[in-house]
């Protein structure tokens, strides 16, 4: 019977908590909501929120202002995030969300 060895990646500072070895950003990674069909964009948007970790952030691209959006993520998650209007329309709208 052959012993199969596990390692785990080597931690390097400044890398993300998955160890895949890439260097962490300092600005929010941005999720283009424009790119996802509309059937699973709304499913999509709150994988990546939950994903996020106290203080960490990411930046929702959107075709419109995000109004349902907001305050479907405010009903599930009262007081969690915090948002930030980076640009305001009228094709494209940025907002920043952190996980507080």
């Amino acid at each position: 019977m052959d012993i199969i060895e596990i390692t785990k990646a080597p931690e390097h500072a400044g890398s993300h908590s998955c160890r895949c070895g890439e260097e962490s950003s300092t600005t929010f990674p941005e999720l283009d909501a424009t790119l996802i069909p509309h059937e699973i964009r709304h499913p999509a948007i709150f994988g990546a929120l939950e994903s996020l970790k106290s203080g960490e952030g990411m930046v929702l691209v959107a075709p419109h202002k995000p109004i349902p959006l907001l305050a479907q993520i405010e009903k599930k998650h009262p007081g969690n995030f915090s948002v930030n209007f980076l640009d305001e329309g009228p094709d494209k709208w940025h907002i920043e969300l952190i996980r507080n």
